[in-house]
C-alpha cells in the first residue's frame, strides 16, 4: 500500500460514488469550493500494489508559519471503518505523510454515528453503537476532542436526518401536526417553488439573517464558488420561493369585500361572528403587509432560498437565506417540506437538517429553538463519533491555538 496526494478527479469521484461513507463535505466540488476561503483542497488516497484506490479523503490544508500547516477533513475520512486491517494501514501511512510535508497533526470528525440516542440525547439502552470502532481510533494514536454538545467545533455532532426510502406519505405523517398545518397555509399565499439560482440575491437575502441574529456568514466570493462547484457537476439542489405580492393583495381584497358587506348587512349569524371577525383581521393584515410591496415586483419576489448539496445517495439542507415576508408566508416551512419531498421523489437513503444542539433544553442563545423547529420534520436525532486528531508535532500543537487567537485579534 502507498498513500498519493494527487488523485485525479476522476479517479477521486468514482471511489468517493462508491463508498456508503460519502458525505458532500469530503466531495470533490467541496474541496474547490473551500478554495474561497483560502484553504488548499488535496485529493489523497492510499492505494494497493495494483493501484486501486482502498481509502480516500479530501484534506483541506491550511499553511502557517514556520513553512508549516495543519490537515482537516471534514466528515472524512473515506475508507471502510470495519476493515481494522485498512484502517491500520491508512493511520500508519498518514502519519508518515504528516511528517513529509511537516505537518503539526491531521483532524477529522468522520460522519458515523456514535450511538442510537432518545429526544433527551441519551443513549438508547441496547441500541446500536459504534464504541468499537472508538477505542480502535484512539488505540491507533487519533485523540478525541471530547463529546461537545453544542457548536463548538468544525462540524455539528448532532443532527436530524429522515429517512427518505418510505413511502411519503408515512414521512408526513411522521411531521409535527402544527408544523403540517403551516405548510398547508403556505398554498393560500400561491408561492412560487423554483429551482432558479441567483448568488447576489441569495447573498442578500443570508446578509439579512446574519444582521438579525449577530452572526458572520461567508463570503459572496465563497457562495460564487460554491455554485459554480456544484452546479457544474449537478450536485446541489436549489429551492427558491417567490412571492407576489400584488397577487396577495388583489386575493385578499376578493375574499374581503363579501364579508364586510355581509357584516354591514347583518347576513353573519352571531355564533359565527368571532370567527369571521379573525377572518377579517388575517385578510386585512395580509393588505397591510404586503401594500408597501405594490407594484414594486410584477415579476415576483424572491423570499427565500435554500440551498442542498447533494451526493449519489443523500441530500443536507445546508444555506438558507429568506426575509421576513417569508417568515409571514410560511415559505421557511414550505421549502424544508419540499427539500424532504423533492429527497424522497430521487430516491435518496436520507435529508439530513444539518446540525443541532445534543442539550435539547439549552438556554445558550436559540440553539434550543433550533432543535424543536428541527425535531418537528420528524427525523431520527442523531449523534456522530466526533473529531479525531493525529498530532505529528506536539508542541505546535499545544502552542497553535494561542498564536491563532493572537493573530485573529491583530487582524481585527
Amino acid at each position: 500500500m502507498k498513500l498519493v496526494d494527487n488523485l485525479t478527479k476522476e479517479e477521486y469521484i468514482n471511489f468517493f460514488n462508491k463508498s456508503k461513507y460519502n458525505h458532500f463535505l469530503q466531495s470533490y466540488e467541496w474541496g474547490q469550493a473551500s478554495k474561497a476561503k483560502g484553504q488548499t483542497p488535496i485529493y489523497i488516497g492510499m492505494k494497493d500494489d495494483k493501484g486501486n484506490i482502498q481509502a480516500a479523503a479530501m484534506v483541506l490544508k491550511k499553511n502557517t508559519p514556520l513553512k508549516m500547516c495543519y490537515l482537516y477533513a471534514p466528515r472524512g475520512i473515506i475508507i471502510d471503518y470495519s476493515n481494522e486491517k485498512l484502517l491500520n494501514e491508512f493511520t500508519k501511512l498518514l502519519k508518515d505523510y504528516l511528517k513529509g510535508i511537516n505537518a503539526i497533526y491531521f483532524k477529522m470528525d468522520p460522519g458515523i454515528v456514535y450511538h442510537e440516542i432518545d429526544d433527551e440525547a441519551k443513549p438508547i439502552a441496547d441500541g446500536k453503537n459504534n464504541y468499537e470502532l472508538f477505542k480502535k481510533l484512539t488505540n491507533l494514536g487519533y485523540k478525541h476532542q471530547g463529546f461537545t454538545t453544542l457548536f463548538t467545533r468544525n462540524q455539528p455532532r448532532f443532527t436530524f436526518r429522515i429517512d427518505t426510502t418510505r413511502p411519503f406519505e408515512e414521512i408526513e405523517k411522521a411531521m409535527n401536526k402544527t408544523y403540517m398545518k403551516t405548510v398547508k397555509r403556505s398554498y393560500n399565499y400561491d408561492l412560487e417553488v423554483t429551482d432558479s439560482y441567483d448568488t447576489q440575491t441569495f447573498f442578500k437575502l443570508m446578509n439579512d439573517i446574519a444582521n438579525r441574529n449577530n452572526f458572520n456568514g461567508n463570503s459572496q466570493i465563497f457562495y460564487e464558488a460554491f455554485d459554480k462547484e456544484f452546479s457544474k457537476e449537478k450536485n446541489v439542489k436549489y429551492i427558491t420561493i417567490k412571492i407576489y405580492p400584488d397577487k396577495i393583495i388583489s386575493k385578499a381584497k376578493a375574499e374581503l369585500e363579501p364579508i364586510q358587506n355581509d357584516l354591514e348587512e347583518g347576513k353573519i349569524p352571531q355564533k359565527k361572528m368571532a370567527d369571521t371577525q379573525n377572518i377579517i383581521a388575517r385578510l386585512q393584515k395580509d393588505i397591510d403587509t404586503f401594500t408597501p410591496y405594490e407594484g414594486q415586483y410584477p415579476d415576483g419576489l424572491v423570499s427565500l432560498i435554500l440551498i442542498c448539496p447533494t451526493t449519489n445517495h443523500a441530500m443536507w439542507t445546508l444555506y438558507i437565506g429568506n426575509n421576513d415576508l417569508a417568515t409571514y408566508t410560511f415559505s421557511v416551512n414550505r421549502a424544508y417540506y419540499e427539500a424532504v419531498k423533492y429527497a424522497s421523489e430521487q430516491g435518496l437513503e436520507f435529508l439530513d437538517l444539518f446540525g443541532t444542539c445534543g442539550e435539547p433544553h439549552t438556554k445558550e442563545k436559540n440553539y434550543a429553538g433550533i432543535h424543536e423547529y428541527k425535531r418537528k420534520l420528524g427525523g431520527t436525532y442523531t449523534e456522530f463519533i466526533g473529531e479525531f486528531d493525529i498530532i505529528a508535532k506536539p508542541f505546535w500543537y499545544r502552542v497553535l491555538p494561542v498564536l491563532l487567537k493572537i493573530y485573529r485579534k491583530l487582524r481585527k
